[in-house]
C-alpha cells in the first residue's frame, strides 16, 4: 500500500489519496525532476480473481495507451508490476466524476447529457479508428470525469482490449454489471465497438433518469417511463444502443454521433411528418419504377439506365442551390453506384471542405453514408474497397480532410487509417502513393509530439519529423496537385517550423536549413501559383496572403530560437 511521501520509482513523489474504488485506490504524486503532477491508480493483486487477465491485459496494452493522444483521454505515462501490486501512472485531472454529480443532483438535463455524449461518442470512435481497434469496455459514470470547463475525460483503462477479428468467443468477465454488455459475460461472442456504445447507452440512461442500472434487477425500461417530458427521439436512439443483440444496436459510433446531433428529428411529431413524405415518395417512386422495370428487359439496358441515373443525380447535386440538396444528391449517387469514387470525393470538396473546415459532424456523415447498406446488404465502404483503383482515390482524399481540415485545425490521428490504404494503392498516382506513406507516418506518430515521456524526458526525434516534412513539400505541389493543396502543404510546413524552432534546432538541424525552407515557400508562392481558374483567384491570393504572414513569423522565431542557443 502506497503511503504519503514514498517515492515510486524513483521519480514519483506520493502526496496524498484522492479516491478509492473496489479494487483501485487513486493517489496523487509529483514529478519533482518534470515538475509535473501525475495520478497513480494502485491495483492490489492479492485477493483479485482476475489477477491473471488483468496482468496480461496491463502489460500487453500498456505501450498502447502510452500514445494515445485525444483531449478527451488522460495520458498514460507507465504501468508498474511489483509483488503485490500493479501502479498506473496517468495525467491527474481536476474534476469530479459524473457519479458524484448524479449522487448529488439526480438526473441530468437531456441538452447537458447529450453534450456529454457527443464528447464520448468521439473519443470511442478515436479509441475503436486504432489499429487494431482499442475497445473500452467498462463506460460508467464513475469513470467520466467533467472538468470545470464542461469537458469530459474518460478514465480508468484496466479493462481495455485490443479486437481481434480470429477470436470468436474470447471475453472473460471485465466491466461492470448493469452497464456491461451480454457479451462481457463470455460465451456469446468477444466484444467489439459495438459493446462500447451498449455501456454507452446505459450511461446515458443512468444519466437522463437518475435510476442506476446496476442496482438489481438490472433492467432498464424506455426513458420516457420514468420522465414522459423527455425527447422520444432520444428514447429511441438509447433504446437501439442497449438492444441485448449487437447486430441491432448503432454499429459504429459515428453512426450514433449522427443520431445524437439529429435526436430531434426523431421525435414522434416530426417522424409522422416525415414517414408521410417518405410514402408520398415511395408511391410516387414505386410506379416510377414500375414502369421503368417494364420497358428495361436486358441487363445491359439495365445497367445504363443506372450509369444515366448516376449521372443525372450528379448533375442535380452539382447545381443544387441549398447545401442539404446537395447532400441529399451525392448520397443518392453514392447509393447508385458505391463503386465510383466520384460523388465521394465531390461530397468532400464541393460540400465539406468548401470552408476548409472538416467537422466532426460532416465527417460522420460521410462515415454514415459510407456504412449504409444497398440493396445486396454490403455497405458502401465494403463495395468501394472492391474497386481498387476508386478506393485509393477515396481513400487519399479522406486523409487530407482528416489530416488538414478536421475542426479546422486538421487531426492527425484520424487520417492514419486512410492514408495506410492509398500508401498501399496500386492505382494511385506515384506522387500520391508517396505523399500518403509519408503523410501516414507524420500521423502515426504524431501523437508523440510536444509529449513526455513517463520520465518527462522527450522521446520524439524532431529530426525525423522535420526530414518528412521538408520531404513533403519537394517539387511544383500545385501542378501535381493544385493551388489550394499547396498552400495547404506549405502552411503545415511554415506553422510547424515557427512552433517547434527550438526543438528542430536543438536536434541538429541548423538555422540556415529553417530560414532555408521558409525562403523555398516564398518562391514557389512567386512561381507556382499560377491559378487557371477565375472562381478561385480571390481565395487564392487570400490564402497566400496570410501564408507569407505566417512565414514572416516563422521566420522571426527561427531567428529568436538561434539567438538565444548561441547566447
Amino acid at each position: 500500500m502506497l503511503e504519503n511521501g514514498m517515492i515510486v520509482d524513483g521519480k514519483y513523489k506520493i502526496l496524498n489519496k484522492i479516491g478509492q474504488g473496489g479494487m483501485s485506490t487513486v493517489y496523487l504524486a509529483m514529478n519533482e525532476r518534470a515538475n509535473r503532477q501525475w495520478a497513480i491508480k494502485e491495483i492490489k493483486k492479492k485477493g483479485n480473481r482476475y489477477y491473471r487477465t488483468l496482468r496480461e491485459e496491463l502489460l500487453a496494452e500498456t505501450d498502447i495507451l502510452k500514445k494515445l493522444d485525444h483531449p478527451n483521454l488522460p495520458q498514460i505515462a507507465d504501468v508498474l508490476e511489483y509483488e503485490d501490486t500493479f501502479l498506473i501512472v496517468m495525467d491527474y485531472i481536476e474534476g469530479r466524476p459524473l457519479s458524484l454529480t448524479l449522487q448529488e443532483q439526480g438526473a441530468q438535463t437531456q441538452e447537458l447529457v447529450v453534450a456529454w455524449a457527443k464528447q464520448l461518442c468521439d473519443v470511442l470512435a478515436y479509441l475503436h479508428s486504432r489499429k487494431p481497434p482499442i475497445i473500452y469496455r467498462d463506460m460508467k459514470p464513475a469513470n467520466i470525469m467533467l472538468r470545470p470547463d464542461g469537458r469530459v475525460m474518460l478514465i480508468d483503462f484496466g479493462t481495455a482490449r485490443e479486437y481481434k477479428e480470429d477470436h470468436v468467443e474470447d471475453t472473460v468477465c471485465l466491466g461492470t454489471v448493469g452497464y456491461a454488455a451480454p457479451e462481457q459475460f463470455g460465451g456469446n461472442g468477444q466484444t467489439d465497438a459495438r459493446t462500447d456504445i451498449f455501456c454507452l447507452g446505459r450511461t446515458l440512461y443512468h444519466l437522463l433518469t437518475g435510476h442506476n442500472p446496476c442496482m438489481p434487477p438490472y433492467e432498464i425500461y424506455p426513458i420516457r417511463h420514468w420522465n414522459p417530458q423527455l425527447s422520444s427521439g432520444l428514447e429511441e436512439i438509447i433504446w437501439k444502443c442497449v438492444q441485448n443483440d449487437p447486430g441491432e444496436r448503432y454499429q459504429s459510433c459515428a453512426e450514433l454521433l449522427y443520431a445524437l446531433e439529429h435526436y430531434r428529428e426523431f421525435d414522434s411529431e416530426c417522424k409522422r411528418r416525415q414517414q408521410k413524405k417518405w410514402w408520398i415518395f415511395v408511391c410516387s417512386a414505386f410506379c416510377t419504377l414500375a414502369f421503368a422495370a417494364g420497358a428495361v428487359g436486358f441487363r445491359c439496358a439495365e445497367e445504363k439506365t443506372v450509369r444515366n441515373s448516376y449521372e443525372r443525380v450528379m448533375k442535380e447535386a452539382s447545381s443544387a442551390v441549398t447545401r442539404e440538396k446537395q447532400i441529399a444528391n451525392y448520397r443518392r449517387a453514392i447509393s447508385l453506384n458505391p463503386k465510383k469514387a466520384d460523388a465521394y470525393e465531390q461530397l468532400l470538396e464541393k460540400v465539406f471542405l468548401t470552408d476548409d473546415n472538416f467537422s466532426r459532424e460532416e465527417a460522420a456523415v460521410m462515415l454514415e453514408i459510407l456504412g449504409e447498406k444497398g440493396t445486396d446488404h454490403k455497405d458502401h465502404l465494403s463495395v468501394l474497397e472492391s474497386e481498387q483503383r476508386e478506393y485509393g482515390k477515396v481513400a487519399f482524399r479522406m486523409g487530407i480532410a482528416y489530416f488538414y481540415y478536421y475542426e479546422g485545425e486538421g487531426n492527425k490521428q484520424l487520417s492514419e487509417r486512410w492514408f495506410a490504404d492509398a500508401a498501399k494503392s496500386e492505382t494511385l498516382e506515384e506522387y500520391q502513393r508517396v505523399r500518403a506513406k509519408m503523410l501516414g507516418k507524420i500521423a502515426g506518430y504524431y501523437a508523440e509530439l510536444n509529449r513526455n515521456d513517463r520520465a518527462g524526458d522527450s522521446k520524439v526525434t524532431y529530426r525525423e519529423y522535420w526530414e518528412d516534412l521538408t520531404e513533403l513539400t519537394k517539387g511544383n505541389i500545385a501542378a501535381l496537385d493544385n493551388e489550394k493543396t499547396a498552400l495547404v502543404m506549405y502552411q503545415e510546413l511554415v506553422y510547424q517550423i515557427g512552433q517547434n524552432a527550438d526543438k528542430f534546432y536543438d536536434e541538429g538541424v541548423e538555422k540556415e536549413q529553417l530560414l532555408g525552407q521558409l525562403e523555398k515557400v516564398s518562391e514557389r508562392l512567386q512561381t507556382d501559383m499560377i491559378v487557371q481558374k477565375k472562381g478561385e483567384q480571390k481565395e487564392i491570393e487570400k490564402k497566400k496572403e496570410e501564408l507569407i504572414k505566417n512565414i514572416l513569423w516563422a521566420g522571426e522565431e527561427v531567428e529568436a530560437i538561434c539567438t538565444i542557443r548561441n547566447r
